[in-house]
């Protein structure tokens, strides 16, 4: 049976992680594709996985009542996408559609959150990479947020 492993360590997301927690990692992985429309994510559901796209584009969006979905951000191949499995509730922040053909590896969050529980540096490293992830999002939903407060004017 082939395995993940090889494609996760060429992720720059995961460069420099050990091998041993590349193990650990490549234990929780799938393929997964979704097909244009599908949703990826859907805001306030269980943040059961998170994502690297291996190929395709999906639309980061959130409701405003009145306006519909709004596009926070527009991730692609190499993106990591979701970081609410980390974060009690483990709810979904945003919906996260697919806006052509996507290929991701899928990451168990139940089985990660474990195996971070279990080896304290493992968890250490998923957290200081997914830190960047976080920053990142919350920057986009700024200025997407100063964008749409303009538009209000």
């Amino acid at each position: 049976m082939e395995t993940l492993k090889p494609i996760l360590e060429q992720h720059p997301f995961l460069q420099g992680l050990r091998s041993e927690h590349l193990d650990l990692l490549t234990g929780c992985a799938s393929n997964v594709v979704y097909k244009p429309g599908e949703y990826i994510i859907r805001e306030g559901r269980d943040a059961n996985q998170f994502y690297i796209i291996r190929s395709g584009h999906v639309s980061i969006e959130t409701y405003a009542p009145g306006k519909g979905a709004i596009q926070i951000q527009t991730v692609s191949e190499g993106d990591i996408l979701g970081w609410s499995w980390l974060i009690p509730p483990y709810k979904w922040s945003f919906d996260v559609r697919v806006i052509d053909l996507t290929r991701v590896i899928a990451l168990d969050a139940a089985c990660l959150r474990k195996k971070c529980e279990d080896d304290h540096d493992f968890g250490f490293e998923i957290l200081s990479r997914f830190a960047n992830v976080i920053v990142q999002r919350l920057r986009a939903t700024h200025l997407q947020l100063v964008d749409l407060c303009e538009g209000l004017r």
